[in-house]
């Protein structure tokens, strides 16, 4: 074999390598897609569960309609902003370019094995960011304004906040040493920071205060299914976790600002904070409910750092998460009145927050990006604060107009008789189902047959 032949083989050897490495991310990213449509299933399962059986179905509807809207809004818009708005409100119309749906990247390509499926990690994001919300206010939004603000909180708001803090150039990051390696800000602070701006402007449901302002318990109509709910959204975190890192050919696992980590790094720090969570929320609550709760919010408490942190301090971060959670969501109970049907501002915006400031307190890691600051406790505050801000004053804003034009909640009487009577032609549980082919006109008792 002469040296042409040679180097025709490396070459050809070289391209398998190579194509085989792309193969094998694409790979990697559909399955991380799908283990995320499990936080779906859980988030259907936890907000039924936690509805009372007159409003059981309702949740869910708005839940399947939340993810059916936020897909096609997201592929229109939502990913032209991620790519363009990083740099602020002032867009980068050539990075934007790939975003736009008539572009070659939008769609079937040979030459592009990446943007589709890093389209679909991100679009599942966009949906978690909706059903976060949709627990706070089940059981008296209407189905119309909760989908109208889903699309805003899903397609356009957090998507803005990931292109600003969770992008290799976002400004966040380049100006302020920004690291949120799971998106506690962009996903959950803003969610749960939007949930509370609408839920001020929803208002509480119907006797879930006192006259004199005493809180009065509304439980769900099935504990269990709330909690096999939540359990099924730690599952899918972890697809969610494997669409936050970065696979490289031929190279180590980056994270999303391009710093190095493993996966192994991300499974001890993940399930650390995992059990801190669920540890922190039974010293205080004891309820199995508030324990998975919990367990969540130990692991947000805990993402802006799982790919630096030693092991016992992502513990101690689920720790925290986990007993702060429940203890804010019983204060703005309280204290401010607001009926936060499923502590979805206490796990998400609380313990979002905790990380984001928790990374700062315990701060100094380098920033790869070349003159950008390393991670400090003032970049991670501010920029908590801009994504306490970012979610917050669109719910509000959005929700207020909305409850000015009587169009955010349903009439009293609607919620009183039951938002699956109002809004979903189907029964929850019928009361009887037939077990026989006799006629039913008649009946059977003690064997002898009596008419009716």
């Amino acid at each position: 074999m002469d040296q042409v032949e040679t180097a025709q083989k490396i070459a050809e050897l070289q391209n398998l390598i190579e194509m085989s490495g792309t193969i094998n991310m694409e790979v990697f990213y559909w399955w991380c897609t799908g283990l995320m449509v499990i936080i779906h299933a859980g988030f259907l399962a936890y907000e039924m569960g936690a509805s009372r059986l007159k409003n059981a179905l309702a949740s869910g509807v708005k839940n399947i309609l939340a993810f059916a809207f936020i897909i096609p809004t997201f592929f229109f818009f939502g990913w032209w902003i991620y790519l363009a708005m990083y740099n602020g409100f002032t867009p980068d119309f050539e990075a934007g370019a790939a975003g736009l749906p008539w572009s070659s990247n939008m769609g079937p390509n040979l030459a592009d094995n990446a943007s589709g499926i890093f389209w679909g990690a991100f679009v599942l994001f966009a949906a978690t960011t909706a059903s976060i919300f949709s627990g706070a206010v089940i059981e008296r939004i209407r189905m119309s304004s909760f989908i109208i603000l889903a699309i805003i909180l899903g397609s356009v708001v957090w998507i803005l906040a990931a292109s600003w803090g969770w992008h290799p150039q976002g400004w966040l990051t380049v100006d302020w040493g920004f690291h949120d390696f799971g998106a506690a800000g962009a996903v959950h602070m803003v969610a749960g920071f939007f949930a509370l701006g609408v839920t001020i402007n929803l208002g509480a449901r119907i006797g879930r205060f006192a006259p004199d302002g005493t809180p009065l318990p509304i439980t769900g109509h099935s504990v269990p299914m709330s909690i096999i709910g939540l359990m099924l959204i730690i599952v899918g975190f972890f697809g969610f976790l494997g669409g936050c890192i970065i696979y490289t050919t031929g190279g180590q696992w980056t994270t999303i600002f391009g710093t190095p980590t493993t996966l192994s790094s991300i499974s001890f720090n993940t399930l650390m904070a995992f059990s801190g969570g669920i540890i922190g929320s039974y010293v205080i609550t004891r309820q199995p409910f508030w324990m998975m709760s919990g367990a969540l919010a130990g692991i947000f408490s805990a993402a802006p750092g799982l790919d630096l942190y030693y092991p016992p301090l992502a513990f101690l971060m689920g720790i925290t998460g986990g007993i702060v959670a429940p203890l804010a969501d019983k204060f703005l109970t309280n204290k401010f009145k607001i009926d936060d049907a499923v502590g979805a501002f206490a796990v998400h915006g609380v313990g979002g927050l905790i990380g984001i400031v928790g990374l700062g307190i315990f701060s100094g890691f380098p920033n790869v990006i070349e003159g950008a600051p390393a991670i400090s406790f003032m970049g991670q505050l501010k920029s908590a604060l801009v994504m306490a801000s970012l979610g917050f004053i669109p719910g509000f804003g959005l929700s207020y107009v909305m409850s000015k034009m009587g169009a955010l909640r349903v009439p009293p009487k609607a919620e009183e008789a039951g938002l699956d009577l109002v809004e979903v032609p189907l029964a929850a549980y019928p009361e009887s189902v037939p077990a026989t082919s006799q006629d039913p006109s008649t009946t059977t008792t003690n064997g002898s047959t009596v008419s009716v």
